[in-house]
């Protein structure tokens, strides 16, 4: 019996002035399944200040604390997928970058290695080591954009300014590189659009001035958040998730190395020279959100680290060397699997191509499509004021998961 239908039994009776006796109410009870009337159903989006983007979450409180939660996504109505099949090959570059507009360059890199393998070719060395470079710089201002949110999320304002203020840096690299700042559209399928040498930029020169700028500033940001005790008390033992049930969920990314699941798609399934940089994975294994928290923080570190080897090998390679090749216009006929480390997690695609000059299909796998199905197992037993905090560090973004 729907919860909406139970009704005390001899209401005919009650209505003429019966007595409302124990044995009814008990009865009552079995009916409804034992309704806990202090539950309620709580909405927080799509117009919540909580939700990053338009979408929905449903939880489930009893009283402060949360017994469950329901992510609903889909407001988008975005039809990417669809307006690929549409298009050229190289009319869906710039759609690509709209997938994620804070993750774009990892986003066309996809597509770009997806249409390369389906063609069979291998992209000159430079090429490679460019987009490990642009790669990176759009890792580093994605996760610095997410930490300016958390800083809003959890009242620290003055986070939210100071990261902000080091995103710009990294911004102005990529106007350095191609004269975007977010919508970048620089790889192509071959290579990338334009080389790095170029003396009205000088885009290595102020490459190395903003790492070695970037090598003090992160520890600016996080002696901000670490000294701050009502920032991290915030953060510690809360949301936690097992590595086991976080690999059942498939969740990837900086979620899934706060767990302990030591896996990275640069170091575990290298592409494109990935695998001759030196860098490590971070991995904790507490499973709360100051893990997932601490794991993008030292991810940033990481990043720089990487970005240095790789200019350094572009400029070993030299200005003549080529960066990008010319490919076909048709791909032939087949289906085509890849997939790279976006900053949130594993990315893919997967291409169908009927011997066109457009594709037959393109599927997108997004991380956080994925990781927000893991809401109910991150917020059952926290409070309502933790919500924020919890997901925050889901790190959303609504364009790649609502395609």
């Amino acid at each position: 019996m729907a919860q909406n239908e139970c009704q005390i039994p001899d209401t005919i009776a009650i209505a003429q002035g019966a007595e409302v006796t124990k044995e009814m109410v008990d009865q009552y009870n079995a009916q409804s399944g034992q309704m806990d009337m202090d539950k309620m159903w709580i909405i927080m989006g799509p117009q919540h200040p909580f939700s990053h983007g338009l979408w929905t979450l449903k939880i489930c409180a009893d009283g402060e604390i949360v017994t469950d939660a329901d992510p609903i996504v889909g407001y988008l109505h975005r039809g990417w997928e669809k307006e690929a099949e549409n298009r050229t090959y190289p009319k869906i570059i710039p759609m690509a970058d709209r997938l994620c507009y804070a993750a774009s360059m990892t986003y066309t890199h996809l597509f770009c290695m997806t249409c390369e393998k389906a063609l069979g070719i291998e992209v000159p060395e430079k090429a490679k080591y460019i987009r490990i470079v642009a790669d990176e710089i759009n890792r580093l201002q994605s996760h610095l954009m997410w930490l300016a949110a958390v800083g809003t999320d959890l009242g620290n304002y003055t986070a939210f300014l100071w990261a902000s203020r080091e995103r710009e840096y990294w911004m102005d690299m990529n106007i350095r590189l191609c004269g975007a700042r977010l919508t970048t559209n620089y790889p192509r399928i071959g290579g990338v659009r334009n080389d790095v040498f170029d003396e009205s930029t000088r885009f290595l020169r102020d490459l190395y001035r903003c790492c070695d700028h970037f090598d003090k500033s992160i520890w600016e940001l996080i002696n901000l958040i670490d000294n701050n005790s009502t920032f991290t008390s915030r953060m510690i033992g809360n949301g936690i998730i097992s590595r086991e049930r976080c690999a059942n969920l498939g969740i990837t990314g900086p979620a899934a190395r706060g767990t302990g699941i030591d896996y990275d798609i640069r170091r575990d399934d290298p592409y494109d020279n990935y695998d001759k940089v030196d860098f490590e994975v971070p991995v904790l294994t507490t499973g709360d959100s100051y893990a997932r928290y601490m794991v993008r923080m030292e991810e940033m570190i990481q990043s720089v680290k990487i970005i240095r080897q790789a200019a350094k090998k572009i400029e070993a390679l030299g200005e003549k060397a080529p960066y990008r090749l010319k490919v076909p216009s048709k791909i032939p006929a087949g289906r085509t699997f890849c997939k790279l480390e976006d900053p949130r997690g594993e990315s893919m695609m997967y291409l169908v191509s009927d011997g066109s000059d457009q594709p037959y299909r393109l599927k997108v796998r997004s991380p956080i499509f994925v990781n927000v199905s893991s809401s109910k197992d991150l917020l059952e037993g926290c409070r309502i004021a933790d919500v924020p905090v919890i997901m925050a560090m889901i790190d959303m973004c609504l364009g790649e998961t609502d395609r």
